[in-house]
Formats: structure tokens, C-alpha cells, sequence
């Protein structure tokens, strides 16, 4: 069953009055209304179109939260075969926030990390919303080393509102593992690439997405705060968190043109929750293409490379 958005409600109703119509049609009650659901399809489906034609900045942060938007492990379970998770950072605990472990994509040995979120309220529970604590990221730093080791290049799946602010997570050296992780991405010798396939939130999203190639999903979102942060802080009114989605210039688009992502994923019409197979299959096509571009480089090539992406950030502008 679709969950709708708040800007979705007339297209709720469409879509709900051709249900019904079919419904009527399969209760056998001698009515062909057929005819009538296929006209109301036709006009939901212009409606649709022209709601995702030029989405504002606030509601694609509405459409990268999504609770139905296919999550890691969905991504996971379609592109890797051979998935083996790694537990633990041999320090503290194991953190469901965060995932990670060996696994094969195109027949290729990786290391694949990301965030997961959950799909229900149990699992989402269980994961924190994806908001990673000390010890996700200091697994995350174990797994990249050990992909460094063997020569292995990382995977990593970003889908965080940011790194977990709790009382214990900052008594546990929140910041310093984040601040390490962010090191140990700069550091690899090998092929490191990332796509933001929700929300990239803060820290705790750069974190994993310091790559040599970094992509976005068309209606996702990458930012230093989230909108309503923002406002609260600037306005001290979370209501306006429009017009901070606005300044924070978060959306793939933005972040395209000032040089901050390489890539955009399409996504299919009415966002990934709508055709999570087309989703998937197009962040494949993604990953294959940022590994191809850095086959066969030197381990010094690809640190500088890196290294280099991320000096250069703050000298475009949206003017261009």
C-alpha cells in the first residue's frame, strides 16, 4: 500500500477512485467501469508527472525520507552476491546502524558498508533510524582497513539523518570517530566510491561518502544540518524549515553543479519508493560506472585523487 506525502494528497485521491472503480468492475455486479478507472489512471499519472517535474527543495527532503524508499539491505540483497556481514569494531559493541562485509559485485570482490534505517517500526528501533553511534564507525574504519589490506575496493551506501547525539554516544568519542573515519577514507589505497541514496546528514554521512567518486539518487538529499535544525537555529522556528531546505542548497542538483557529487542517479518517476527495482538497478548502473573509471590506478593516484576532489570543493558556484 502506497504511503502518500502531503503534497501527494490529490493524487491520493485519484489514484484511490480508480481502486474503487476497479474494485466495483471485479465485484461482478454487471458494471464495466473500466473505461472510467483508466481515464482516472491516465490523469494521475499527468498529475504525477507534473508534481515531480520541479520538485522544491523541501519536498524532495519529503521524498528522500520516505519510509517505503528502498534502504541498504534492499540494495544490498539485489547488487552483491556471495554477502558476508562483519560484526563488531573489537572494542565496544556492535552497532545495527551501520552494516558492512565482504561480498561480490559483477563477480568482483568488495567491501560494501552503508546505513540502514529499518522498514518497520521494530527494525527501525533496532537500527536507530541509521544514525550510527562511536562504535559504527569504528567498524566502518576496521572494514575499510581490512578492504585496504587485501586490496579491495569499498562500497559505501549512505542514508543517515546523521550520527546518533546521544549522551552515551558523545561520552563514547562520537566526533573522534567520525573525525578517524573521515581519515581512513582519505587514506585507502584503493577504489573507494559512494552514493547517497537517502538522506546524507552532516558528519555522520561524510564520513562514508569521503570518496574518490561520490553520486546521489535524483530526490535525495546531502547536507551539513537537517532543514529543521537549520531553521531552529537561524529562526528559532522549526516551521521554517522550507526556507532552509532553500539555503542549504542539499538537493542532488545543487550539489552537482557546485562540484560536491560527481553524478546523478535517476530515479523513476514518482521517486524510488514507486519502482524500487528500477531504483536499485540504476545505482548499479552507477557503481559500475564510478569502478570503471578508477580501474587500474596506483594506490598513490587514487589517495591523491581523493585528496584532490576535496581541496577543490567551494570553487564552483550556482551562477555557471
Amino acid at each position: 500500500m502506497t504511503i502518500y506525502l502531503d503534497f501527494e494528497k490529490p493524487l491520493a485521491e485519484l489514484e484511490g477512485k480508480a481502486e474503487e472503480l476497479r474494485a466495483l468492475a471485479r465485484s461482478g455486479e454487471g458494471v464495466d467501469l473500466q473505461d472510467e478507472a483508466a481515464a482516472l489512471d491516465r490523469k494521475a499519472a499527468t498529475m504525477l508527472a507534473q508534481l515531480y517535474k520541479e520538485l522544491t527543495p523541501w519536498r524532495k527532503t519529503q521524498v528522500a525520507r520516505h519510509p517505503q524508499r528502498p534502504h541498504c539491505l534492499d540494495y544490498v540483497e539485489a547488487l552483491f552476491a556471495e554477502f558476508t556481514p562483519l560484526a563488531g569494531d573489537r572494542n565496544f559493541a556492535e552497532d545495527q546502524a551501520v552494516i558492512g562485509g565482504l561480498a561480490r559485485f559483477d563477480d568482483r570482490p568488495v567491501m560494501v558498508i552503508g546505513h540502514e534505517k529499518g522498514h518497520d517500526t521494530r527494525t527501525r528501533l533496532e537500527r536507530n533510524f541509521g544514525m550510527a553511534r562511536p562504535e559504527g564507525y569504528r567498524k566502518a574504519i576496521r572494514l575499510m582497513q581490512m578492504a585496504d589490506r587485501f586490496g579491495l575496493p569499498v562500497v559505501t551506501l549512505v542514508d543517515t539523518p546523521g550520527a546518533y547525539p546521544g549522551k552515551g554516544a558523545e561520552e563514547r568519542g562520537q566526533s573522534e570517530a567520525i573525525a578517524r573515519a573521515t581519515e581512513t577514507c582519505l587514506g585507502l589505497g584503493v577504489p573507494l566510491v559512494s552514493v547517497v541514496v537517502g538522506e546524507g546528514g552532516s558528519g555522520g554521512a561524510v564520513a562514508f561518502a569521503t570518496a574518490n567518486r561520490v553520486a546521489m539518487l535524483e530526490h535525495s538529499i546531502y547536507s551539513v544540518i537537517s532543514p529543521e535544525g537549520c531553521a531552529s537555529i537561524l529562526w528559532k522556528d522549526a516551521e521554517k524549515m522550507r526556507e532552509a531546505a532553500e539555503a542549504l542548497r542539499l538537493t542532488a542538483q545543487d550539489l552537482r553543479k557546485l562540484g560536491v557529487i560527481d553524478r546523478i542517479v535517476p530515479e523513476p518517476l514518482g521517486g524510488a519508493h514507486r519502482d524500487a527495482d528500477a531504483a536499485i538497478a540504476a545505482v548499479g548502473d552507477a557503481l559500475r560506472g564510478m569502478l570503471g573509471d578508477l580501474d587500474g590506478q596506483a594506490r598513490d593516484r587514487l589517495r591523491a585523487d581523493r585528496r584532490q576532489k576535496f581541496l577543490d570543493m567551494g570553487t564552483k558556484g550556482l551562477a555557471a
